[in-house]
Formats: structure tokens, sequence, C-alpha cells
């Protein structure tokens, strides 16, 4: 796939260019931003390494890049890091903690089988686990992302960008907010709910971090989005109540999928995501379950079984007592 070939820059607002790049997998694109600062232009996350990324760069990019920054690092935004800065000759800019989960996940080549052991301990069959695995070892060549970049803390400023950790889609991911704009990367999208998944590297509740990320994005009341994938957020902050109210409904949803006979977060995906068909629909079903699943742990309402293979969960007896006070059970 060359991705050059069906590339669209387009002018967003005054000072802000929105660069859409080809995905082979839904949903279908990343959007990467060209943004003013103070004293130069940044390039805000920088695709997949797929082949013909240089030639976009070249062909796009309409004058000099000062910066990059990486909003987490997630394939298709850390992907192309390498490619970005040979290009661009700019210095990468990352979130402490997200490089070193970056470190940690596509720095170490074993990573596929990692992840296929970690869906194993969740009770995903063996097939599907192969072909899991098959499909993360042929991606190993795309693995481009920026070595030793210059690290970022919540509160520092990129050439007038302010620095917003936003956990939840992923652990350390940053928003870049200036005037009123948040450079959203994946924490909010406007047509789809964004992944939030437990994995090995992960914390052990994301989806707890990733609704204080919604309302700390409600509370700072940016008048527009910039999301990595669809069109510009004129309601920022009414977009974070919707996907707050989303996970609330899926927490209820999660609860009741719950017995007092253990299940694996597998088991529980199938009734929570009984459309998610095919290895790659199902692996970010199962891990959006657990997200789920672990903030009920969290709150008590539910029980995990780690110290077996497979970890189940049951529902907690404190939610069954309550239920049958309420006359509910």
């Amino acid at each position: 796939m060359f991705v050059h070939e069906n590339a669209q820059m387009k002018q967003i607002a005054a000072g802000i260019q929105r660069l859409t790049v080809p995905l082979p997998l839904a949903p279908g694109h990343v959007h990467c931003y060209v943004v003013e600062g103070d004293e130069g232009r940044l390039l805000v996350d920088t695709g997949l390494a797929l082949p013909g990324l240089d030639d976009l760069f070249r062909a796009e990019l309409d004058g000099p890049v000062d910066r990059i920054v990486i909003t987490h690092f997630h394939p298709d935004h850390v992907w192309g890091g390498e490619i970005a800065r040979a290009v661009t000759g700019a210095p990468v800019h990352q979130g402490r903690l997200d490089y070193a989960q970056c470190e940690s996940v596509w720095g170490a080549p074993d990573w596929p089988e990692r992840i296929a052991d970690w869906f194993r301990l969740h009770g995903v069959p063996a097939e599907m686990r192969e072909t899991m695995l098959e499909r993360d070892r042929e991606a190993l060549p795309l693995i481009r992302y920026e070595r030793d970049p210059q690290l970022l803390d919540e509160g520092d400023r990129v050439d007038g960008w302010d620095v917003v950790e936003l956990p939840g889609h992923a652990d350390g991911h940053l928003g870049f907010l200036r005037d009123g704009v948040l450079v959203a990367g994946d924490h909010i999208l406007p047509e789809i709910t964004p992944a939030v998944g437990v994995y090995p590297e992960s914390r052990p509740d994301p989806l707890g971090a990733y609704l204080d990320s919604l309302q700390k994005t409600i509370e700072v009341a940016p008048r527009l989005a910039l999301p990595a994938h669809g069109d510009p957020i004129a309601d920022p902050a009414g977009r974070a109540r919707a996907i707050l109210d989303h996970h609330r409904q899926r927490l209820d949803q999660t609860g009741t999928a719950l017995s007092p006979e253990p299940q694996t977060g597998y088991e529980i995906s199938l009734a929570l995501f009984p459309g998610a068909h095919g290895p790659s629909q199902r692996r970010f079903a199962v891990a959006e379950t657990l997200a789920h699943l672990e903030r009920l742990v969290a709150n008590r309402l539910a029980v995990r079984q780690g110290d077996v293979t497979p970890v189940t969960y049951t529902e907690a007896r404190l939610a069954r007592s309550a239920a049958a006070e309420t006359g509910t059970a």
C-alpha cells in the first residue's frame, strides 16, 4: 500500500492543517496535524510506516517542520516517527510514560508472543491466538518509532502549546492545548468511542483513568478538538459527556453479564460484543471487556480470580446483597 497516493492535506483553521493518511484497517485513516507554534510549526503524530510515507511527507508538508510531537504510542501514531524525523530533520517529543511503554512493547521483539500469552490467560481460544500472533509478527517490519525523543510531562509547553495528560486510551496519552484548541489524538472521537483496554503493560484500571480524563476535558472546556479519526469536534465537553454516559451504560451491561459462576474475559466479551467477528475485532473486545471488569473490581462490584489460569471474574457478593435489598435481584 503506497500511502502517498491517497493522502490529503486540508486547511482546518488559521494555522492548522490536517494531513489524512490512509490505513489498511478500520477506521481506514488517521489524521496528523501541522499546527503553528510561537516560533515554528509542529507535526502532531506520524502515521503508520507503510511504503510511501516518506514520499507523503515530502509532497504534502508545504513548509518546514520544527518539532514533531506524539499523542500516544499506538502504531498509527508513532510507528512513522523515525521516517518523519528523517524527512523533516525535526526533533521528536513524546510523553515520558508513553515512551517508556513504547520501548517496553515495540522495542521488544517478543511482544507478539507476550500479547498472545496475555490473551491465553484471559480465555481466548488457541486458534484465534495463533491468528493474532501471525498478524502481529507480520507487522514487526513496520515499527519505525524514534528512539530517545525529548520527553514531555503534564504542564510542559511545546512552542506555545500546553501539554495535557489524558490517560485512558493509552496510559501516557497526551493532548496539546492552545487558545481553546485541543489536538486530541484518540482521546475523544466524533463518531466512535475510543477503545480502552487492559494489556500486559497497562495500568490496572485504565477505564478509571479515562473517566477522569473525560471529566478533565469537561472542566477545561476547549472550544474545538482535533481528533485523529473523523471530523473536528465543535463541542468537546459535550462529546466527553456522551462518552461518559456510554461507559456508564457499558459498566451496567458488564455487571449484568457477571454471575456467581466464574467466567473469563473472553466469555464475557461474547455477551458484550456479539458482533465482534474475527481475531482482530475480538482482541479489542476482550481488552475493552477487561477494562470494564477491572473498573467493577475497583468499585468492589466484581471479583477477579487471578491466581488461576485462565483468569476469571464473578459477581461480587456485595453487589448481589445490594440488589436483594433493593428488590432487583
